[in-house]
């Protein structure tokens, strides 16, 4: 089971508090699975909606593959999960409740096939964030007082 990453969202942990973690499939087209074997991903603003016990990741960015012809896809276009029905109804069950979202956190290929791992978020504020950022420059410079022992 060779796994090779692909995209990861630092953002989503930066501002969310992130909760269960899910692997999702996705629905792609011929030139988008290739671009993505490219590495031409990004998450900036994507985000997951539940449309009729479905799930979609919208605002996703793939890049157009270099060698497509007039076939070529739609580079921020709205594409399907996959995903359990008792997945997708926890999911939007937890998102109806008022500061929950769903995020992407990181796409890989798993046995050559396109996977996206999605987290059931809460929004952070921003003393929450500052603590955090508190957190890691003090453990950088115990890291860095450590090493120079």
């Amino acid at each position: 089971m060779s796994e090779k990453l692909i995209a990861l969202n630092r953002r989503a942990s930066h501002d969310y508090f992130l909760e269960d973690r899910f692997e999702a499939g996705l629905v792609l087209v011929g030139t988008e699975i290739k671009s993505i074997r490219q590495g031409k991903v990004q998450f900036k603003d994507a985000f997951i909606s539940f449309v009729e016990g479905e799930a979609f990741i919208k605002e996703m960015h793939i890049a157009q593959y270099d060698h497509g012809n007039q076939f070529n896809h739609d580079e921020t276009r709205v594409r399907k999960l996959l995903l359990n029905k008792t997945e997708i109804r926890k999911l939007h069950n937890k998102v109806k409740l008022k500061g929950y979202t769903v995020v992407p956190t990181k796409m890989y290929l798993k046995n050559g096939r396109a996977k996206i791992e999605i987290a059931l978020a809460k929004g952070k504020a921003l003393y929450d964030k500052r603590h955090d950022d508190k957190l890691k420059t003090a453990k950088r410079e115990m890291e860095k007082a450590t090493k120079l022992r």
